[in-house]
């Protein structure tokens, strides 16, 4: 009979070929709908990963700001090929192997607690698959791993840091910190640092594990750990240090991805209306608070079932802190909280539900950053109450009940459409009819030509009609450390002189190009309405 540890990798190597079966089914079966595309940002994301090479400006600089790089270089390789970026299907592929680490690193997180828990290990096991499937088969995060969404990259990056954490804290010992314990702590750098790279939620995360491992080392008093940490320190905090330089050399603002013209406070302070109130929650941490936890709630259950979620993952919370301190780096999994109260309350990122005020779906997706907390502490609260009922046929019982529980849930959700889903398809029926639309016109162009056309809003049509974003003048296209403007960019010289540059100009409503061509009597090859969207006009320049 094979010993206990090696039998428990052929369970995490099962967890992880089921996971990678449920994230390969998920994705054909929404790409052969045409949804991988639904959210505006995947498309946003996959453009800005091709832009890099297929540009009249290629380079790294073409990664922006405020979306931060990472998700972008992983995309890269994968949107060379033509097919993979036109369908939008390579990109998907980072998300989809984060996927799968993800599930395995619920399963590996939950397992190694409870036994350092001194919980048995079939007992582990059990719990942590449950753990593992309760986050795997979450019908919303296997919408968002279908897509070039950032999401599930960002989870696996968080869970792994955590469990990384966790071992840390099991293996570090009374005295000096052990070999063992300083290589997960150097895992858990190189992974916050990843995180960091990946989303703001990670230099959250990264300042809560660093100060965490400084107060461990303070009560370990040794001064031979001062390296570890520093280590520790200088991984973490580089990916933050490198964006603020990055922004501070490149667009002469160390804060432009905080308050330049593309972030979350400019884009709030645009689309706000006059004399209406601004976003549930502004100023307000304890509605915020509200806001995203219901948006976490519509990420694992519809109607009544929500509410008995957060109850049964606070329970488990509590088990976790009062039962065993071992099992106590869980509750990192819970900083989504107040980092999203905070972003909520101050940094002009709204959530919008469909039950609350103003009853639409916006950044609802943001609940699904929770789901690790309400994965774990659910399979824990199930443990919890399995161990405290006495007879064998009611434990049985009561474990089948949180199967069910959570099964029932779950198809409410597909039965009412993952909430992620219906934000995407909601957001984007009019821009996808317009964009389509576009492309059909495009199509029709000469093959060679050159286009004048911002891209902010709708690179879509080109990606849909498969125009390589090199046969276009776009607002990329320009020194952007020349600041306000770089009247010598090719972006600046076309705006002046769209003739002398493009052959067709691609024009949307109130957009710098629409501004460039009003002047002129270009005349119009086509114009595109669509109910909800700014009207397109393409022009022929020549």
């Amino acid at each position: 009979m094979k010993p206990a540890d090696q039998r428990w990798d052929q369970a995490t190597a099962w967890v992880a070929v089921l996971a990678a079966c449920a994230s390969v089914v998920s994705f054909l079966a929404y790409l052969q709908h045409g949804e991988i595309l639904f959210y505006g940002d995947a498309v946003a994301h996959i453009n800005i990963a091709r832009r890099v090479f297929d540009s009249r400006t290629p380079g790294l600089l073409q990664l922006g700001t405020v979306w931060l790089p990472l998700p972008h270089l992983l995309m890269m390789p994968f949107v060379v090929s033509k097919r993979a970026w036109e369908t939008g299907m390579g990109a998907s592929v980072p998300s989809m192997i984060a996927y799968v680490f993800g599930v395995v690193g619920i399963f590996r997180l939950l397992r190694r607690a409870l036994l350092a828990a001194g919980r048995p290990a079939i007992a582990a096991g059990l719990t942590a698959g449950l753990a593992a499937a309760v986050y795997g088969l979450n019908p919303n995060l296997l919408y968002l791993q279908s897509t070039a969404m950032t999401e599930s990259l960002y989870l696996a990056l968080f869970i792994w840091a955590v469990v990384y954490f966790s071992e840390f804290v099991h293996t570090r010992g009374e005295g000096e910190w052990t070999l063992e314990a300083k290589r997960a702590l150097w895992k858990c750098g190189g992974c916050l640092a990843g995180a960091c790279l990946t989303r703001y939620d990670g230099w959250f995360l990264a300042a809560a594990i660093a100060a965490l491992v400084v107060w461990l080392g303070w009560r370990t008093g040794k001064a031979r750990v001062t390296r570890t940490i520093a280590g520790l320190l200088l991984l973490a905090g580089a990916a933050p240090v490198l964006w603020f330089a990055y922004n501070g050399i490149v667009y002469r603002n160390a804060l432009e991805f905080a308050n330049g013209p593309y972030s979350a406070r400019a884009i709030e302070k645009r689309t706000s209306v006059p004399g209406f109130p601004p976003h549930p929650g502004t100023g307000n941490l304890p509605m915020a608070g509200l806001y995203f936890l219901k948006s976490a709630e519509f990420s694992v259950a519809e109607g009544h079932w929500q509410r008995a979620w957060i109850f049964f993952a606070l329970l488990g919370a509590l088990f976790a802190w009062l039962r065993n301190r071992a099992v106590a780096p869980l509750l990192l999994l819970w900083l989504p909280v107040p980092f999203y109260m905070l972003s909520v309350a101050y940094g002009g990122v709204p959530i919008f539900t469909p039950e609350w005020w103003p009853f639409s779906l916006y950044n609802i997706r943001y609940g699904v950053q929770l789901l690790p907390a309400l994965a774990v502490f659910l399979a824990l609260a199930v443990l919890c109450i399995v161990s405290w009922t006495r007879a064998r046929t009611a434990r049985w019982a009561m474990a089948v009940a949180g199967v069910l529980f959570v099964a029932f849930s779950y198809a409410g959700v597909w039965r009412a459409q993952p909430g992620c889903f219906r934000e995407a398809w909601t957001n984007s029926r009019t821009r996808l009819q317009l964009e389509r639309s576009a492309a059909e016109e495009l199509r029709r162009l000469p093959a060679n030509a050159t286009l004048l056309m911002y891209l902010g809003e709708h690179v879509g049509a080109l990606q849909d009609a498969g125009i390589p974003l090199k046969n276009t003048i776009n607002e990329g296209n320009h020194r952007v450390w020349k600041q306000p403007s770089d009247p010598q960019g090719l972006w600046e010289q076309a705006l002046a002189d769209p003739a002398r540059f493009a052959d067709f100009v691609v024009a949307f409503d109130g957009d710098v190009v629409w501004q460039a061509v009003q002047a002129r009597q270009f005349p119009a090859v086509a114009i595109l309405s669509v109910n909800g969207q700014r009207k397109a006009t393409i022009y022929q320049t020549r």
